[in-house]
């Protein structure tokens, strides 16, 4: 494997122009592009892999990870903002770190996991990144309130299509089916589950020997904080199901909610992980469920100071999301031309959902992610300067993160465990 101090020798505009072509270009060119793209990745040394090595290393020997891997979602400005994670990647020698998409950014934003995947090459190539790259499908959830037999063929559809694309990590999300009406924590948490279970046999049925990094989820973010007796009943009634190799993993809610809770300004509260049940829940999945322990999600909007405590508490993992995109859209060089055009869509399209006494701050901060898909484009064509600037802004924050969840350095450690080690 190449040093990853060493630059391939790849041409860089050609590198711009054929993601350009990847993205935007006729049904030929778009696949001849992504073909180019992912064969140059290929003979520079970048490849895409699963992080369940790590984990299962980390579920028995907890104490030589003292480190949280970030994963971090690609809803907008994808290419830049890869390239932007990846430049503080080689900088701070880091390994440990995700880029993932949910099953809900994939419709607003108008992208598939191909799409994903082949930005996240290119941005590697593109900034002479070397070795290994984890991406992630976040959040296949089961929607709520739609016929769970067409949910489950709809999930099934997008797993191997994120499969077939590189996504080697995937966190099944049930906790939509939880039924707190139930009596007993068992009978809320046995649908869940069910599906988690049968998600599972359904992955580790496909083809190619994959040994896909699967995560779980026992509460809904947003919801009531979670409890031992929450994460037993889950991990009892899923293992019953599953034989053999299971989930690594188990999101957890501890306080936090998705995108943030915005005030009437359109500023974001200040909201407070609850880090002692985060630890406890950790610590229950490693010695009883041999899990490599609990992931937190809805954390990119919490304040500073909190994102230190991850590692000291045995999260495995954090998901960081809304902060990037309010980096990108509320950045001075963001075109405000353009940022007024998108306001006007979610305007003239999302009205209905706006909720009482909601300013119009906070509705457009709640809705504005939906505006990517159709606007993906003009973000895409932002002037070079503006796309310069915003990118330092973005690589600053990533920074930040890498070094406060302690992943500085792991690129080796990483390395000796997940390469080579692509199937059981």
């Amino acid at each position: 494997m190449h040093s990853n101090s060493t630059i391939g020798k790849v041409d860089q505009t050609a590198i711009d122009q054929l993601v350009d072509e990847a993205l935007f270009g006729h049904a030929h060119h778009q696949a001849l592009a992504r073909r180019v793209l992912r064969k140059q990745a290929e003979e520079e040394g970048i490849v895409l892999r699963s992080l369940a090595s790590l984990n299962r290393e980390r579920a028995a020997t907890p104490e030589r990870f003292p480190f949280t891997v970030p994963a971090m979602n690609v809803r907008g400005f994808g290419y830049e903002f890869c390239r932007a994670v990846i430049r503080a990647a080689r900088r701070l020698d880091c390994g440990a770190f995700i880029i993932e998409i949910a099953r809900s950014e994939l419709d607003y934003t108008d992208q598939r996991p191909d799409d994903v995947a082949v930005i996240a090459l290119a941005a590697a190539l593109r900034e002479g990144f070397v070795g290994p790259l984890f991406l992630q499908g976040d959040h296949f959830k089961v929607a709520r309130g739609k016929n769970l037999d067409k949910e489950i063929e709809a999930l099934e559809r997008l797993i191997e299509e994120s499969l077939t694309a590189g996504f080697f990590n995937v966190d099944i999300d049930g906790s939509t089916l939880i039924d707190l009406e139930k009596t007993s924590v068992a009978e809320q948490q046995a649908q869940n589950a069910e599906v988690t279970a049968h998600l599972t046999r359904f992955i580790r049925r496909q083809p190619a020997g994959i040994d896909v990094n699967l995560g779980g989820e026992i509460g809904e973010i947003g919801g009531p904080v979670s409890t031992v007796e929450e994460l037993r009943a889950f991990m009892q009634a899923y293992q019953r199901r599953v034989s053999g190799d299971g989930i690594l993993k188990v999101a957890v809610q501890t306080g936090t909610s998705h995108g943030g809770t915005p005030n009437p300004d359109g500023s974001v509260k200040n909201l407070r992980v609850d880090f002692a049940t985060l630890k406890k829940l950790s610590r229950v999945a490693q010695a009883e469920f041999g899990l490599a322990g609990a992931v937190q999600h809805g954390a990119s909007t919490l304040s500073h100071d909190q994102f230190s405590r991850f590692p000291e508490v045995g999260c495995v993992e954090v998901h960081l999301s809304t902060e990037f995109q309010n980096t990108i859209l509320d950045h001075p060089a963001f075109p405000t031309a353009l940022r007024d055009e998108m306001r006007a869509y979610v305007e003239s399209h999302f009205t209905s959902e706006r909720t009482p006494n909601q300013t119009d701050a906070q509705f457009f901060y709640k809705h504005r992610k939906r505006a990517w898909g159709p606007f993906k484009r003009a973000v895409a064509q932002l002037p070079a300067d503006a796309r310069q600037a915003i990118m330092g802004a973005l690589e600053e924050k990533v920074e930040f993160l890498f070094r406060t969840l302690r992943v500085q350095g792991t690129r080796r450690l990483v390395e000796s465990l997940v390469l080579g080690d692509t199937t059981r």
